[in-house]
Parts: structure tokens; C-alpha cells; sequence
């Protein structure tokens, strides 16, 4: 139904919170979201993303980016990078998500998405979680890609970064239909991970995964001829330990 002439259209409400804060003084306002995070295999992927004020702001069709089709998310990514202020996309690789845990490196991929921005925002919004350790005030907002343009705009920077990584382990992963199912545990992934095992770009803190990974390893017999492992033995007192070390994070801003 048609509003009333007159009447508040409600797409304005994803606008309303950027020009509360600019009344108050702050011009320029980022939204921080994350892509990835409840999935079981590929990177996590944060974004960051200024807005202008006024109508080049206003995006066509912005919108949270799990409420768009993948058509209309890549029609949106293309009109936000074009119009932004400035915006950065960050992903973490599998390697540093297992090895410092989900929560940790969500909030530090939403931190360094925001710090990389040029210009520097003097206002932080993000989804859900409150991001430590930023320069400007922040605010974490709750469904923050319904209620705040910027935020959904980021939402859709990080959401289309990721689908696009997650085709390209499709080609080199077929056996799993990450295409489909862009690494989150549905009835056919979980299917794949049964029948071949986990992959490298699998995460291994995933009960589901690494109870897969015994299971494989525990019905393929091993290479013929394959050596023994041995104990090379205590490490001398004093000796440094080994890093664990990972593939560096992704960056992309403008």
C-alpha cells in the first residue's frame, strides 16, 4: 500500500540514527558488520563503510544483506563502493580463526576494518558487539544492518566479499557445494564433511569438523610404505617454541 502523501516513509528509518548522530556533531559515521561467523569453513569477513550524508547516501535498495537475493547484494555492493565515503573490507584466514578462537578475531577483524578507513570516522556503529579498543566513540547496536544505513551497508560489503571467496574454494573444493551453502552447516554440507573429510579450509574448533576428521582418519588406511613418526626427543631448557603462524589477513579499503 502506498503511503500517504506526506506521511514518513519507512526506509527512512535506516537513515534515522546516521542523522540523529550528525545533529549531534558527528559528521562522519561508520558501520562495522562481520560475514562468516556461525560457518565452518572459510574466512571470516569484516567491513567497514562511511556513508555520505545527504541523497548520494541513500543507496537503492540498501537493506540488511541476508533480507537480499545475491543478485540484488551485488546490484547494492556495486552502488556502496561507488558512493562511499570510504569503506575496507578485512578477512581473517581459517589458520588464525582456530588458533585464536571465533569471538577473539571477530572483534579484532571489526577493529581493524574500522582503522583502516581514510578518512578516520568520528562515530563507530556496529552490529551486535561492542568493538574495544577504537580511537572514536562507538556504539554497538542490536540488528545494527536493520536500523543503521551504514551498518547495512557494511553488512553487504562483507556478505558479497565472502560469497565471492567461497566460489573460489568451490572450484578448488567441488566435493562440498560451498557455492550453495557458502560454508555453513546445512544437511549437505554436513553430508560432504562425512563422506570426505574436512578440507584446509575447513575450521578444526568446529565440533562438527573435527569429529569428521577423526572419523575420515580413522577408515583411511594409511600410504603403503609410509615412515613412522618419532619422538626426536625433551627440548633443551631455554629453547624458543615454535610459532603458529598464519597466512596474513586480506585487506582491501578505499
Amino acid at each position: 500500500m502506498a503511503a500517504r502523501p506526506g506521511a514518513a516513509d519507512p526506509a527512512d528509518d535506516l537513515w534515522a540514527m546516521e542523522r540523529s548522530l550528525r545533529r549531534r556533531g558527528f559528521a562522519a559515521i561508520a558501520g562495522a558488520d562481520e560475514a562468516g561467523r556461525g560457518a565452518c569453513a572459510g574466512p571470516l569477513v569484516a567491513a567497514a563503510c562511511v556513508l555520505p550524508a545527504g541523497r548520494r547516501g541513500r543507496v537503492p535498495g540498501l537493506a540488511d544483506s541476508k533480507l537480499l537475493t545475491a543478485a540484488t547484494r551485488d546490484e547494492v555492493y556495486a552502488e556502496v563502493v561507488d558512493r562511499a565515503v570510504c569503506w575496507s573490507v578485512v578477512a581473517i584466514p581459517v589458520g588464525e580463526l582456530d588458533a585464536r578462537g571465533m569471538h577473539v578475531t571477530n572483534i579484532e577483524a571489526l577493529r581493524r576494518a574500522v582503522r583502516v578507513l581514510d578518512p578516520c570516522p568520528d562515530y563507530v556503529l556496529s552490529d551486535g558487539f561492542p568493538v574495544s579498543g577504537l580511537s572514536q566513540p562507538s556504539l554497538a547496536v542490536w540488528k545494527g544492518d536493520r536500523v543503521a544505513a551504514c551498518v547495512a551497508a557494511a553488512s553487504v560489503l562483507a556478505k558479497v566479499s565472502r560469497d565471492r571467496t567461497m566460489l573460489e574454494l568451490d572450484a578448488r573444493f567441488p566435493q562440498y557445494g560451498f557455492a550453495e551453502h557458502k560454508g555453513y552447516i546445512t544437511d549437505a554440507h554436513s553430508a560432504a564433511l562425512d563422506e570426505h573429510g574436512p578440507c584446509p579450509d575447513h575450521r578444526m574448533r568446529f565440533v562438527n569438523v573435527a569429529r569428521a576428521r577423526a572419523a575420515h582418519a580413522a577408515r583411511t588406511p594409511p600410504l603403503p610404505g609410509a615412515a613412522p613418526m618419532h619422538d626426536d626427543g625433551p627440548v633443551p631448557p631455554g629453547a624458543p617454541a615454535a610459532a603458529l603462524t598464519s597466512p596474513a589477513p586480506m585487506e582491501h579499503a578505499r
